[in-house]
């Protein structure tokens, strides 16, 4: 007989899990190598060791350990706010009346008010111990620099934060925040730096996009002693430390023998969604359950669904090693939407070779009805998403109203990264009317495509 389950599953502390879940230990095919950009080579762990902690270089370039330990420090620092809880969507599922039943993990109970916290700790922690004095990193919709800016104050770091010209504008407080914690705060692109002065001579009165303040903070970084650069996604290590999401996941299905048919996620870089899909996927690679997951990505910057598997450069000025990754292009300017977190030209490696071997589906929302669905959500389930979740809300309702459609009582799962606290000028706009949406015609992307290196490996 199956157990009652509760609005909210909740792990015991000692339950959490005390590894972390290397997903490209169990792939067939593992992501291609980064390249250095000079001479295009695989990156060594000695030059990743120039721009990253060298605990996170060595983490970056494992494959073969399947589980690595979290030490202690992390882990108690996660104690604070975690086992974040499985939550059972019954007043979703009666509202839509479906027979699906719906769950979400819910990443927005600490102040940065995202998932982010799970990896700006963990590389807090390595560049702490490395005896580096502070660390550059870029953000988005603000929640990476919010939740670094956290992690390098707990640990007494400096913390210098690129913030994309957009969402610094739109989004004042979230700056404030970072700002609390000690980060100092530049709009990006700036004058600050040669590539930023280049990207804004390129790109007169441009927003800014993820791209473009990565290559900011890494030449930062670069040039000042006892730095180092941190990235809030994309990359292996950062995907490494997002599976406390996914094991805490199943851990809490297991629990009460529950095994989802479909698992969602919003992708921008792919953190989120690698984190939360990571111990599922090892099941489905090694032939122990199947699942069907699914990438959710803003039509504005559709790296997956219309983007080219190729090396490309991680960021706009051409500094950072070469990624073999859905992308758009280096040069690819999304246009100025509402969910900041997403408006990145590429993809995770890892997801990246997910997606190409068939293992993954994606699919592209508009941010209108993105917005339709979060103030849905908030209606019933009480939480204010962020912008960038509701993809995947979206994306968990239509799946629900297909089960409607066919009786199906399939189990959806989906990740609510964070909340949307920091996004009511989106929501504004969107109760307004002034919210509109963007569909890049195939003459945008050519453009970005055109910037792709034409390499022969």
């Amino acid at each position: 007989m199956s157990k009652e389950i509760p609005y909210k599953i909740y792990l015991e502390e000692s339950e959490m899990p005390k590894q972390w879940y290397n997903l490209r230990a169990d792939m067939k095919n593992k992501p291609a190598p980064l390249l250095n950009p000079e001479t295009l080579q695989p990156m060594t762990k000695e030059e990743l060791s120039a721009i990253f902690c060298e605990e996170l270089a060595a983490q970056e370039l494992d494959e073969t350990n399947p589980y690595i330990d979290i030490p202690q420090e992390i882990a108690d620092f996660y104690k604070m706010y975690r086992p974040a809880p499985l939550v059972r969507a019954y007043c979703l599922e009666k509202k839509l009346q479906t027979p699906a039943k719906i769950y979400y993990k819910f990443e927005g109970n600490n102040t940065s008010g995202s998932h982010k916290l799970n990896s700006a700790i963990a590389q807090a922690y390595y560049a702490k111990k490395q005896g580096l004095k502070g660390v550059t990193t870029e953000t988005g919709a603000g929640q990476w620099g919010t939740a670094l800016s956290m992690a390098c104050s707990y640990f007494e770091l400096d913390c210098k934060v690129y913030m994309v010209k957009l969402s610094y504008e739109q989004k004042p407080f979230r700056r404030e925040v970072m700002r609390t914690y000690g980060a100092s705060v530049t709009p990006s692109p700036s004058m600050e730096t040669k590539v930023g002065r280049k990207i804004l001579a390129d790109h007169p009165g441009t927003g800014g996009s993820l791209g473009c303040a990565i290559s900011e903070a890494v030449e930062k970084a670069s040039e000042t002693e006892g730095y180092r650069y941190v990235l809030g996604s994309v990359l292996n290590q950062v995907m490494l430390h997002q599976t406390i999401i996914g094991l805490e996941t199943k851990a809490a299905l297991d629990k009460y023998d529950v095994t989802p048919d479909i698992i969602i996620g919003c992708a921008g870089g792919g953190s989120n969604l690698g984190g939360l899909i990571a111990p599922f996927m090892g099941e489905k690679i090694r032939g122990e359950k199947d699942y069907r997951f699914i990438a959710v990505e803003p039509a504005t910057c559709p790296s997956l669904t219309r983007g080219k598997f190729a090396y490309d450069y991680c960021d706009t000025g051409m500094v950072c090693p070469l990624a073999k990754m859905y992308t758009l292009g280096s040069n690819y300017m999304p246009a100025p939407t509402h969910a900041g977190g997403l408006r990145y030209h590429g993809m995770s490696p890892i997801l990246s070779q997910l997606y190409a071997d068939g293992l993954m589906e994606a699919v592209t929302v508009n941010q209108t009805e993105v917005f339709a669905a979060a103030e849905e959500f908030a209606r019933v389930e009480g939480i204010l998403p962020a912008p960038e979740s509701s993809h995947a809300i979206k994306v968990a309702i239509d799946e629900a109203m297909k089960c409607k459609e066919t009786g199906e009582e399939k189990t959806i799962v989906f990740g609510l990264t964070g909340t949307g606290y920091f996004d009511m000028f989106a929501y504004e706009r969107f109760h307004d009317g002034k919210m509109v949406d963007y569909v890049p015609t195939e003459e945008d992307l050519a453009k970005g495509f055109a910037r792709i290196p034409k390499l022969d490996l």
